[in-house]
């Protein structure tokens, strides 16, 4: 029996938890579904990432408004997926932030990635009328920036590549607390369909350097102690490699993309089977894969006719 398309047989809605993983540091998570940050400071709010469409982005005020009433200045997305970004003008927010390389994405693919994904996750595009339009930053940066509110200091940094050539993560000093994006996820599958798996595992160890106590990641829990810390920086190290290498040892070896997809089920499915967004992400994943093995360094464009085929192809 054929499966649902990507996200489209998921239409129960996750339960929210809101979490506190350091001093006015919190964790908006959902059961697997894109999770969002909040950072205050002295005189003001910083949100990590905004969701897929103002309705989401309000339940995360709400939350907000529970344990601050500063104003939201700030929104630093951690890369261009639609699902991270097109919620952003709920917050009011005077500044927006990407890295620059996440702003010439949206201008490569953003409308390409924003029909791609609608037809992905429809439940998490409800209410998607009032989306404005594609969210452009007012702010970008290349490998470093702080910001400062009040006296409480973010590092935003790009670390490498992973997930997306232009990830940033947002660091808080004063708690040694980070906000990673989908560089790291916790017990929910890597999206590695515009990812780059051979700069993805240093740049987890650059995130492991800083020693953080606590981790807001991309999807799944917030990681609160060392332990939960670099049990998820082990688990999204070895999906991203288990799917990379049977894949690559296909490729180079003369192989067609449906045995790399036989190559990578045979590594992973025994491991990660029951990770949120599993059989979603696996075509993207191996179609992924099978293109940087052999040189392609660019991710290719999805849209949603290039969905329909590869799931067709792969999953269908």
């Amino acid at each position: 029996m054929a499966k649902s398309f990507a996200s489209t047989g998921d239409t129960a809605e996750k339960v929210i938890s809101f979490t506190e993983i350091g001093r006015d540091l919190w964790a908006f998570t959902a059961e697997g579904d894109p999770n969002t940050g909040v950072i205050i400071g002295d005189d003001s709010v910083m949100i990590m990432d905004a969701q897929a469409t103002p309705r989401l982005a309000n339940m995360v005020n709400e939350k907000v408004r529970t344990v601050t009433d500063k104003p939201i200045k700030y929104v630093t997305l951690s890369h261009y997926h639609a699902v991270r970004v097109l919620g952003a003008s709920a917050y009011n927010a005077s500044e927006i932030i990407m890295s620059e390389k996440a702003r010439a994405m949206v201008v490569e693919r953003g409308q390409e990635d924003w029909d791609s994904e609608f037809g992905r996750f429809p439940r998490l595009f409800e209410g998607h009328e009032s989306i404005p339009g594609l969210t452009w930053p007012s702010m970008t940066f290349n490998t470093r920036m702080t910001v400062y509110l009040g006296k409480r200091r973010v590092d935003l940094m790009h670390l490498g590549r992973a997930h997306t050539a232009g990830d940033i993560v947002a660091y808080v000093p004063d708690e040694n607390v980070m906000f990673t994006g989908d560089i790291v996820e916790y017990k929910s599958a890597c999206y590695c369909g515009d990812g780059h798996f051979h700069d993805w595992p240093n740049t987890l160890e650059a995130i492991r350097a800083f020693g953080p106590r606590a981790i807001a990641p991309g999807r799944g829990d917030a990681l609160v102690g060392d332990a939960m810390v670099n049990e998820a920086i082990d688990l999204t190290r070895d999906f991203v490699e288990s799917t990379y290498r049977p894949a690559a040892q296909v490729a180079l070896g003369g192989g067609s993309l449906k045995d790399a997809w036989d190559a990578v089920r045979a590594s992973c499915d025994k491991k990660f089977a029951d990770y949120a967004i599993y059989e979603h992400c696996l075509p993207f994943n191996v179609a992924r894969a099978y293109d940087e093995a052999r040189d392609v360094d660019t991710p290719r464009i999805w849209t949603a006719e290039r969905d329909q085929q590869m799931w067709e192809a792969l999953q269908g």
